[in-house]
């Protein structure tokens, strides 16, 4: 057991020299943590593991004109790979058309943790994000750990990280009128350039946002105190993105891992 050990050990010191993020990719110190089995996937075989994720939004089907097509969602290679695609869709799936995207939603809730992807974004004017959200009639917050128009030359920078709250017990909104809580982080790099490291730190007193390790942004938890599921999806952003060109499509947003904790108190 201790030459398996030191094996494992220096295994990972060699990963972690040819890839430094390796090295990053753990929750924060402080805190005494447990891994969440079913939020997290190292994507590394052919098969989608559907007793974790819907390969489609079963809830939404999309945000016009872009349709979530569950043929969009791939495992390959390692890969988590979520594309879109500029198609003709069915006179049936109205007002959808022109264009197909794609999302992945968790099957089982979650408050409160570290959640972490490596990722890199589609290069193309459809969004890759990365969020939280359950919308109830008793309830409907949502967290963005990012929202991202990565093949855009405005926003190719632009870490968006926004959180939302629709309607709470405490708070009587509507999607009209709701709060929202926008920020924006200037990348030093091209974010669709490279994979980096995404993460998000939720508890009961504050949201933090990371990327390769290093906290962004941090928030008072005022409303975010319902579980919610995890969300992987690429959408088209008429109002903020506008409609991608033709020659960035097809174009897809690859997922390398997603890895959750929940604190061991």
């Amino acid at each position: 057991m201790n030459n398996f050990r030191k094996n494992l050990s220096l295994a990972w010191i060699i990963c972690a020299f040819v890839n430094p993020l390796l090295a990053l990719s753990a929750p924060p110190e402080g805190q005494r943590w447990i891994p969440i089995p079913e939020l997290t996937d190292e994507f590394n075989t052919h098969d989608f593991d559907h007793s974790k994720w819907n390969d489609s939004n079963p809830q939404w089907k999309g945000r016009a004109p872009g349709f979530f097509s569950s043929t969009n969602v791939m495992q390959t290679d390692g890969l988590l790979e979520l594309s879109a695609r500029k198609e003709a869709l069915p006179e049936a799936l109205q007002p959808y058309h022109n264009y197909s995207t794609s999302a992945v939603k968790s099957k089982h809730k979650v408050m409160y943790g570290y959640f972490e992807i490596r990722a890199k974004p589609m290069k193309a004017g459809v969004s890759s994000a990365f969020w939280f959200y359950d919308a109830q009639p008793e309830q409907w917050t949502e967290i963005d750990v990012f929202e991202l128009g990565a093949g855009i030359p405005e926003h190719e920078r632009a870490y968006h990280m926004n959180a939302h709250v629709f309607h709470t017990e405490a708070y009587k909104g509507s999607v009209a009128d709701h709060i929202k809580y926008p920020a924006t982080w200037t990348a030093p790099w091209p974010l669709a350039d490279d994979y980096h490291l995404y993460g998000l730190e939720w508890d009961e007193k504050k949201i933090k946002w990371y990327v390769d390790g290093k906290v962004l942004r941090t928030l008072d938890n005022i409303y975010w105190h319902y579980p919610l599921y995890m969300n992987f999806d690429s959408e088209i952003m008429l109002d903020w993105f506008g409609l991608p060109m033709d020659n960035q499509l097809p174009a897809t947003y690859k997922i390398d891992y997603v890895r959750s904790w929940k604190r061991n108190d």
